[in-house]
């Protein structure tokens, strides 16, 4: 995953794409097995397109930090399911209220909104699920602990839901620039940069 000057930014996202959506699809339930229908909605909003930009950030800094690759695909799947799980709920109709995402059927439209809402439940699950596999593998339990956290702040009322609320608070009213930089460092900000301390986790190069 290094940079050379051979390598374009592009060629370094699309193969860190690739190393994600084969490891989501490794994660996920499969399509065909019982309950069905939340599955089918699960793989629907987790492999439905995407640039994986923060998986990508998971895999480039922990390649710059002298971190295995292997010990990388944990957490950029789990960032990826956070962020599609995110996806699924912003837009259903109590939220953004959107039919299209990435130009298809969002999740509710595909679907329904029940099976929306669980397979968007499930999928923030299954994140912090496939951090704990951390455990047995050469990161060990501490650095799987420290990722959970990371991961829990950077998506919870302090970070990215946080952020959310904020931006449903203040649909129809006039906010200040600081109010907007803050809605935007939680709703977006916070998961990047719970991204890239997953990555930096994945290496031995920073306490936990």
């Amino acid at each position: 995953l290094t940079m050379t000057g051979k390598q374009s930014v592009s060629s370094v996202l699309s193969a860190c794409k690739s190393q994600v959506e084969s490891q989501l699809d490794k994660h996920l339930p499969r399509a065909d097995s019982a309950p069905q229908n939340l599955h089918e909605a699960m793989r629907y909003a987790v492999l439905n397109g995407g640039k994986r930009v923060r998986a990508a950030l998971v895999y480039m800094t922990g390649d710059a930090l002298g971190a295995p690759k292997e010990s990388c695909h944990l957490p950029a799947c789990a960032v990826e399911l956070i962020h599609a799980y995110s996806l699924v709920h912003d837009d259903l109709p109590a939220m953004d209220n959107d039919d299209l995402r990435r130009g298809k059927p969002t999740c509710h439209i595909a679907f329904d909104e029940a099976t929306a809402l669980l397979a968007g439940d499930a999928l923030q699950t299954l994140a912090f699920e496939v951090l704990t596999e951390a455990e047995g593998d050469v990161m060990g339990a501490s650095r799987a602990r420290s990722m959970i956290r990371a991961l829990a702040l950077g998506s919870g009322p302090s970070g990215m839901a946080g952020g959310q609320a904020i931006d449903l608070a203040s649909v129809g009213q006039k906010i200040s620039v600081d109010e907007l930089r803050n809605m935007h460092e939680l709703k977006t900000g916070a998961l990047i940069r719970a991204s890239v301390k997953l990555g930096a986790l994945a290496s031995d190069s920073i306490n936990q």
